[in-house]
């Protein structure tokens, strides 16, 4: 299974993101979308899981979490936009992938047996870093992230 993970759009959807997504089995958007639109475009090409932002307010974003648990590929996905405000211990809840959002900085890094995942900001990148989005590829329990630049 290989899912794609975008955040920090802020209203803005590039081709190329699109085009990387669109060959993905689930999208997860890990918030700050901004505008409606920009799910609508992703609901397009796929199945999207989205969690609300601190940018995402207003009417048409009173539906969406602020967190999420999602099954894939046979593991727990937690999903959830400022990976400082997550209220449980990801590994004692069996969770092996936790995705998050925010910092505008793509992170993929290991820890006590969590894949910790920020697929970057596919519209404004921060710190020097390209504008990215990531790709996880579940086989057999073993996980593998990558962070494209669109």
């Amino acid at each position: 299974m290989t899912i794609g993970v975008i955040s920090d759009t802020h209203g803005q959807l590039d081709k190329h993101a699109i085009d990387i997504l669109s060959d993905t089995d689930l999208i997860l958007h890990a918030g700050d979308i901004d505008k409606p639109e920009v799910l609508a475009k992703l609901e397009k090409i796929g199945t999207v899981v989205p969690v609300r932002g601190n940018m995402d307010y207003g009417v048409w974003s009173r539906h969406i979490p602020r967190e999420e648990f999602v099954e894939a590929g046979g593991l727990l996905v937690y999903m959830i936009h400022d990976v400082n405000q997550i209220s449980l211990d990801p590994a004692a809840a069996d969770i092996r992938i936790v995705i998050s959002g925010h910092t505008h900085r793509p992170v993929c890094m290991e820890k006590a047996g969590v894949l910790y995942l920020n697929p970057g900001s596919a519209s404004f990148p921060r710190g020097g870093t390209a504008a990215s989005v990531a790709l996880v590829d579940i086989r057999e329990g073993t996980i593998v992230c990558r962070h494209i630049a669109v």
